[in-house]
């Protein structure tokens, strides 16, 4: 099934996947490779009996969660998590377009729980040198805390990377968090080409910033300043790619705002006072439970708004 959005997001993020290689090695390559022959096999299996052909939506998908890894995560788990996502995140409820979470996150997810080490505390050295990871099967392996990724810093040391670092791509963490620069590049592309909701983009991010200030006005001390916490994790590349699903994200231009800001709210709270460092991946599926009621409220109010002028 060919469709010109999906390919316009694999253009998008074709740029993430050649800075991963540099910043990581070639395993990030080779990982997405497996993964992405994993997830067509899986999709392939479900779709031969209806005789319909694998979408492109997977190959996004596939990327999408590859990803969300960091380089050292061993294969097979990678190939579980595609498996599951794809799976459980979208044929369980008929296949393409009918999937209420996100795909890519349903298996991200899954991976998290079920293998915590690889997810949480495998982390590797970025290189930032010419060629960089292009001379190499995989950078070492960070054995340090000081080393690690600025929100696990942050958690257990109080410091903050610099701004140059998150926005460049000098720190560790998963294959598509880490330059900024390049994930807010293919976020203008995709509103460009009216590919990805600008309003979903807008309300995520004035969430999060409107509720970490608020937190922080309150007195909550552990909340991280709001420009940080914005470019630190893999916040603005679930943003981009992952809020934005036109599947599992809301439909009306209002529930747009409302879906965003939900999504933006739940990260910090997340974030500030739950276990994980990162809590973007369960923000957006926790919405995406309440995508449909947020949609339906919003057309349901609009309705009584034309019996009153009409009337």
């Amino acid at each position: 099934m060919k469709q010109i959005m999906m390919r316009r997001v694999i253009y998008s993020l074709l740029p993430i996947i050649l800075a991963s290689v540099y910043f990581f090695g070639f395993k990030a390559l080779t990982l997405q490779i497996v993964v992405l022959g994993f997830a067509i096999l899986t999709e392939y299996m479900f779709e031969k009996r209806l005789n319909k052909p694998v979408s492109e939506a997977v190959i996004v998908t596939s990327i999408l969660y590859t990803l969300t890894l960091p380089v050292a995560t061993p294969y097979w788990v990678a190939v579980l998590g595609i498996i599951f996502g794809v799976v459980f995140g979208k044929e369980v409820f008929g296949g393409f377009g009918k999937n209420v979470f996100n795909p890519a996150l349903v298996g991200r997810a899954f991976v998290y729980i079920s293998f915590p080490i690889p997810l949480t505390a495998m982390w590797n050295e970025v290189s930032t040198s010419f060629p960089g990871g292009f001379a190499r099967y995989m950078t070492p392996v960070i054995d340090t805390v000081s080393m690690a990724t600025p929100m696990t810093i942050y958690r257990t040391t109080g410091e903050l990377a610099s701004i140059n670092d998150l926005l460049f791509g000098a720190v560790s963490g998963s294959l598509g968090e880490t330059s900024k620069i390049l994930i807010i590049l293919a976020g203008a592309y995709l509103i460009y080409t009216k590919t990805a909701s600008w309003q979903i983009m807008v309300s995520v991010v004035l969430g999060f910033l409107v509720s970490s200030y608020a937190m922080i006005a309150f007195g909550f001390t552990q909340v991280l300043n709001p420009i940080y916490g914005m470019l630190s994790g893999g916040f603005l590349f679930a943003t981009v790619f992952m809020a934005t699903d036109p599947i599992s994200s809301a439909s009306t231009k209002e529930g747009k705002w409302i879906y965003g800001a939900l999504i933006g709210f739940v990260s910090v709270v997340i974030r500030s006072f739950a276990l994980f460092a990162g809590g973007v991946m369960f923000a957006i599926l926790i919405v995406n439970t309440f995508t449909p009621l947020i949609d339906e409220l919003v057309k349901m109010h609009k309705k009584r708004l034309k019996e009153k002028e009409a009337a």
